[in-house]
């Protein structure tokens, strides 16, 4: 009896869910965040290999065969925040020659664009997540 009282309410569920999912519009992706905030992105798109922080400690980082960068340190490394190489390589455009070897890390770009159908959206997020790398800077 017990067994059956839990299957009808596993069917109601289910046709309440599928009833609400005809009437709603397309769910976004899972990967989908609203925010367009820099840091926002940066938390749930960059985090996972360059740690909150953005020193290259995030929780994926020790499985990747190529330790993510300190991301902090861009500007230390070049003498100022070097935008055009930041943008180029977030968005695939500053990828090395394939018989360099691969990149480990997602090309960003073309990720968000799957994601969001909005150029406009897309161009401001990318836009956000440079200027958060920018303001997350050693200073010297």
């Amino acid at each position: 009896m017990r067994l059956v009282a839990i299957g009808i309410g596993v069917l109601s569920l289910t046709v309440a869910a599928s009833a609400r999912q005809a009437t709603s519009p397309k769910p976004s992706s899972a990967l989908t965040i609203t925010s367009l905030t820099g840091k926002d992105s940066f938390d749930a798109y960059c985090a996972p290999c360059h740690g909150r922080g953005g020193t290259g400690d995030g929780p994926v980082a020790p499985i990747l065969r190529t330790p993510p960068g300190d991301l902090t340190r861009l500007t230390l490394a070049r003498g100022s925040f070097p935008r055009d190489e930041v943008v180029a390589f977030v968005t695939g455009e500053g990828r090395p020659i394939v018989a360099h070897g691969t990149s480990d890390m997602p090309i960003w770009g073309l990720i968000f664009r799957g994601l969001d159908p909005s150029d406009t959206r897309v161009k401001i997020r990318l836009q956000n997540v440079v200027d958060y790398l920018e303001s997350i800077q050693r200073p010297r």
